[in-house]
């Protein structure tokens, strides 16, 4: 784990920063001020001062969960923080094919890394944040989250149970019923960053026909330069992260 300084006021907490979005995301913070915290399983692809990376996987949930509790229990609360982002962008896609070939166990990790561990990240930033920080989450999701796609039933409804998560969360936080009454600036994205050229796509069309029938879709999007760069949706989600005005939630992909 490494750490820099900075007296920064704006701080952000990105999942999945080792590789694509994650990595263009810690990046473009950086060059825009703010500080950065990540994780991911492997080591920080880069350092910098106002960077801190985590080497954690969010599919070990017990340990990932004690080792950013004992991150950021102290510093969420901290006054001088005057905007938080909380980035949920790691994702599992691995397991890909028929719905009767998957396994429990891989059905397990996908919806842990893509929907549990993020589901508890936005309560907990909610819990320990100071009711008078701004709060920004973007939940990074997918295409297949609100279309049916053959082959990705695990991935897709992993995303989607995010998306709803979502969604039920910011009607908690408006709701006068909570604890404590309507929570203040804290609003959530749901982001689909279209096809990007990320590892992820490079093992969905490695995959033989054999074992996933609809690997021709990911390949021709290759063979035809449809994929964006992780830069242009790095760029839309740091945008969100310093606006106001958003509604409690948004729907979003990348250009609209």
């Amino acid at each position: 784990m490494s750490t820099g300084t900075s007296d920064t006021q704006r701080m952000a907490f990105v999942t999945g920063t080792s590789s694509g979005i994650g990595t263009a995301l810690a990046m473009e913070l950086i060059e825009r001020g703010w500080e950065v915290v990540g994780v991911s399983r492997r080591p920080a692809p880069f350092l910098h001062a106002r960077y801190t990376h985590m080497t954690f996987d969010l599919a070990d949930l017990d340990v990932a969960i004690e080792g950013i509790q004992a991150y950021f229990d102290d510093r969420l609360p901290d006054p001088r923080w005057q905007r938080i982002g909380l980035v949920n962008n790691a994702a599992d896609g691995s397991s890909m094919g028929p719905i009767e070939n998957l396994i429990p166990d891989e059905l397990r990790q996908v919806y842990t890394i893509n929907t549990v561990a993020p589901t508890w990240l936005m309560g907990y930033f909610v819990r320990r944040c100071q009711s008078r920080t701004t709060l920004r989450i973007v939940n990074v999701s997918s295409g297949a989250a609100v279309r049916p796609f053959p082959g990705l039933a695990t991935y897709g409804g992993s995303k989607a149970a995010l998306r709803m998560a979502g969604m039920c969360f910011a009607a908690e936080l408006e709701s006068p019923l909570r604890s404590g009454g309507p929570r203040g600036d804290v609003t959530i994205l749901s982001y689909e960053p279209g096809t990007v050229d990320t590892a992820m796509q490079v093992r969905a069309r490695s995959t033989s026909d054999q074992d996933f029938p609809w690997v021709g879709l990911f390949r021709t999007l290759h063979s035809q330069g449809a994929l964006r760069s992780p830069k242009d949706p790095a760029i839309e989600i740091a945008n969100y992260l310093e606006r106001d005005g958003h509604d409690r939630f948004t729907e979003r992909r990348l250009g609209a």
